[in-house]
């Protein structure tokens, strides 16, 4: 078991307090603990050992009779001191006693109620009076919108999965709320539909009321206090309250900040989509007019070398090259069937002779006109292989308009793909009758406040003062 603490000494500072304390409970008066402690050894009363009793507080005299605290009982000695109280004296002094502790419990409640009604029951008075006659009337316009895209065809079963959640436009919703409480949308909507203005009539009590020589900051002050945006990241929702003093004046405020709302959705991707589109709808243009240009050397080739296709005039003159050879064959055996007579026609000889030389010149003609080129005329084969290189020229430049073409078509996908939507889901309706403000909770809440700070403040002082007594 834990010891008790030793009793102090005689003669140290704690046992003159101690001595100090008893003598308080006794109702004597002492300046200092010498003199209490000296009081209380002149009626046999043990500052260490002897407790303070009720009838210690009726019996302090200045010359109790010996014995100490057995002295403190009752019952008379025979051979008792002449200043001994009586029974009767005790019991009037105990009266008097009770009725000044009850007095002082009386000034106690007193004191406390008189604080309790200064530091709570008026400051709350005051704040219901204002809730309740002062305050102006103001009404609140709730509307809830959200952020939608067009659904992707290629975003699979996850983009499926997170497409009916508020994850996909979780970036793009939370711009919008920081938008919509930032100083822009607060500036604009001032400029607009006279926020500020609106704030500074006249009729609005003195509290609410914007003063006519505001700074901004107090204006940016006011519109945080009466448009609350918020957004819930699990539906994908954006929230907003707006307050004003007329309904007419909210549903228009709320309406505004929709607008702006939807302006600034719809340029958050327009940047991007414009870029995308820019750059594909230039690729298609620069590839249709190399196709053109394509064409049209190709056009021109035909015209200037009278050739309109290369592989067509290839085979007309080898045609004409293979009937000349046969011909030339045919008069080779004609000649040498003539020359096979023991006796042949010189006359004959000499025609197919000529007719040989004839053909074998005019195939070399044809030959050389088809491989050389002259200086007036190109050969065939220098036609041929112009025509096959812008041909193959013009197809590779097809080949890449078909690709611009289905990259523009791509981009025109994407640019859809990234357009945002902002669609209302709880339209501004105005109200008809107040909802500011609202005077029994307002009142609550005060009287909470103020009761929270008086005991707060009390138990402070009172634990000061303790710590400064003791």
């Amino acid at each position: 078991m834990p010891q008790k603490a030793a009793p102090p000494e005689p003669g140290t500072p704690a046992y003159f307090r101690m001595a100090r304390r008893k003598a308080v409970r006794m109702g004597l008066s002492p300046s200092s603990g010498q003199e209490a402690a000296k009081m209380l050894e002149e009626r046999g009363f043990d500052v260490t050992r002897d407790r303070v009793t009720m009838l210690d507080t009726t019996s302090a005299s200045p010359n109790p009779p010996p014995g100490g605290k057995g002295a403190k009982s009752g019952a008379k000695a025979p051979n008792a001191s002449p200043d001994v109280i009586s029974d009767e004296e005790r019991r009037a002094d105990i009266l008097k006693i009770q009725k000044s502790m009850a007095r002082r419990r009386q000034a106690r409640f007193f004191l406390i109620s008189l604080r309790l009604f200064f530091f709570v029951v008026l400051p709350t008075y005051l704040a219901g009076n204002y809730f309740y006659n002062v305050a102006t009337p103001m009404y609140q316009v709730d509307s809830q919108m959200v952020i939608q895209k067009p659904d992707g065809g290629g975003a699979g079963a996850i983009g499926g999965l997170l497409g009916g959640s508020g994850l996909t436009n979780l970036e793009d919703s939370v711009i919008v709320q920081g938008f919509l409480g930032s100083r822009e949308a607060m500036l604009r909507l001032n400029s607009e539909n006279g926020f500020i203005a609106h704030f500074q009539q006249d009729f609005i009590d003195e509290i609410q009321r914007l003063p006519a020589d505001s700074s901004m900051e107090d204006a940016f002050s006011k519109y945080e206090k009466y448009v609350k945006i918020g957004y819930d990241p699990t539906e994908g929702v954006i929230r907003m309250s707006v307050i004003a003093i007329t309904p007419e004046k909210a549903t228009e405020f709320s309406r505004a900040l929709i607008q702006f709302a939807e302006e600034r959705v719809d340029q958050l991707a327009a940047p991007l989509r414009n870029d995308q589109l820019t750059g594909a709808t230039e690729n298609y243009n620069e590839a249709e007019q190399a196709v053109l240009d394509a064409a049209n050397v190709v056009l021109e080739l035909q015209q200037t070398r009278g050739i309109f296709s290369a592989d067509a005039e290839i085979t007309g003159q080898m045609g004409i090259l293979n009937g000349l050879e046969a011909s030339l064959e045919q008069k080779r055996l004609d000649l040498a069937e003539i020359n096979s007579n023991a006796q042949p026609n010189r006359a004959q000889v000499n025609a197919i002779e000529q007719d040989i030389k004839g053909l074998t010149e005019r195939i070399a003609e044809r030959r050389a006109s088809m491989i050389s080129s002259g200086t007036e005329n190109a050969s065939l084969a220098r036609v041929s292989g112009e025509l096959r290189i812008a041909q193959s020229n013009l197809e590779m430049r097809q080949m890449l308009l078909q690709q611009s073409l289905s990259s523009l078509e791509a981009a025109r996908m994407e640019v859809n793909r990234q357009t945002r939507y902002l669609s209302l889901a709880v339209a501004p309706i105005p109200p008809d009758v107040p909802t500011h403000p609202k005077a029994l909770e307002n009142t609550l809440l005060a009287l909470a406040l103020f009761f929270g700070l008086y005991i707060f403040i009390s138990l402070t002082v009172t634990i000061l003062r303790e710590q400064i007594g003791s």
